[in-house]
């Protein structure tokens, strides 16, 4: 039941015909866990803590570094070498202190996603590491959790987002196979545009409150993709193509 002060703090997004008390209220009792958080994860916590949803579970192992100070906007100069996740929990929770922020500071591994993902709502993979992704694609799909995945390198970014609390659901190997063989590329070799970050990690926020709300995700087994360049946004919709998990 939404207090007065809720219905203020949420009134903007309440009076949206597609969402409403009912809509905030799912919002207040989702836990949903963010893997990550770099350049991705910093804006998708910041607009889910603004928009009330319950329990954030912060998991990441890295402390703040200088390097990251160009896009990870929850962090200053001050949070230099802390531990990015307490960093974020006391960020967020002042932004927002009527939900409560969990820190996991440590890298999520196979057997920790196992034991740790039974009982989340949703998952958001916001890390730029291909072998923790694949590791989250797989855990999700056996624990029949919702996943919204995001990347972004350079001046372009990638978006795309599975409910396997369907039978039949697409799964990121569909589309990217599992073949062993991890890039060496990522933002630390290529470098990254800030706001690139920022754009695709705000949508994978979106995607995460239409998700918790029970609307329809523009992103559901179709990666989209940003071009920051261009100003633009591009989709390739999975349709028949499945992974040899996804078709028994």
């Amino acid at each position: 039941m939404l207090s007065n002060k809720d219905r203020i703090r949420y009134s903007r997004q309440i009076m949206l015909p597609q969402m409403g008390e009912v809509a905030q209220e799912r919002l207040a009792n989702s836990r949903v866990m963010i893997v990550g958080m770099g350049g991705l994860g910093c804006p998708a916590a910041l607009y889910l803590a603004a928009a009330g949803v319950g329990e954030l579970i912060l998991v990441d192992g890295d402390t703040v570094d200088l390097s990251n100070l160009q896009r990870q906007v929850l962090y200053k100069t001050n949070h230099l070498k802390k531990p990015k996740v307490y960093v974020a929990a006391q960020q967020l929770q002042a932004a927002n202190p009527n939900i409560h922020i969990t820190p996991h500071a440590q890298m999520a591994d196979e057997e920790w996603l196992a034991r740790n993902v039974q009982g989340v709502d949703l998952v958001l993979d916001c890390t730029d590491n291909l072998a923790i992704r694949y590791s989250i694609n797989r855990v999700c799909r056996t624990c029949r959790v919702p996943v919204i995945m995001a990347s972004a390198q350079g001046f372009s970014g990638q978006l795309i987002s599975f409910d396997f609390r369907n039978d039949g659901s697409h799964c990121y190997e569909c589309i990217f196979p599992d073949t062993g063989e991890l890039p060496v590329a990522n933002c630390e070799t290529l470098g990254v545009i800030g706001p690139a970050l920022g754009t695709v990690g705000s949508a994978q926020a979106l995607e995460a409150i239409k998700l918790l709300a029970n609307l329809p995700l523009a992103s559901l087994n179709t990666l989209k993709m940003f071009d920051a360049a261009a100003l633009e946004w591009s989709s390739i919709n999975l349709g028949g193509s499945r992974c040899k998990t996804c078709k028994k």
